[in-house]
């Protein structure tokens, strides 16, 4: 299992989260859940998207925001935030073994004084015009450069 992880601030799209469960089982990654979600965190409402793959994912749920934030500064993790606010591209981004990637809700992203306590900031670059890629194929892509460039 891998030590890198991918975070989840308030989601709110139960199928997304799934399926970045389901990505997380599949490549040894463990997730963490920032509440409060705009869902039942439930396995029913997980099911459809991340099946059977549930049993296998390493997920801890934190009550807010500040007890993630106080919880990862004392585990000495740095906080990668994908953002369309960023410059940074996620290729060129040099990823540690240890990196937490952090993911905004669907609907609104993270706030600012979230935005603030990053680390580093990193974007996917897009067409003009675009606005963003769903949430799960970010996590996919963004998981598997940092996988990639830590030969994890």
């Amino acid at each position: 299992m891998s030590n890198l992880r991918i975070a989840l601030y308030q989601p709110d799209i139960p199928g997304n989260t799934g399926t970045i469960l389901r990505l997380a089982a599949c490549l040894g990654l463990q997730v963490d859940i920032i509440e409060p979600a705009g869902f039942v965190l439930s396995d029913k409402n997980l099911k459809r998207a991340g099946m059977d793959y549930l049993a296998s994912v390493a997920m801890t749920r934190h009550v807010n925001w500040d007890r993630f934030d106080a919880w990862r500064l004392s585990e000495g993790r740095r906080l990668v935030l994908a953002s369309t606010k960023a410059a940074l591209p996620y290729t060129t981004f040099e990823y540690l073994p240890n990196d937490i990637l952090l993911f905004g809700r669907e609907s609104a992203g993270v706030p600012d004084d979230v935005h603030d306590r990053a680390d580093h900031r990193i974007i996917i670059k897009m067409v003009e015009g675009q606005r963003s890629i769903n949430v799960a194929m970010s996590a996919a892509m963004i998981a598997g450069e940092a996988l990639r460039q830590t030969g994890i």
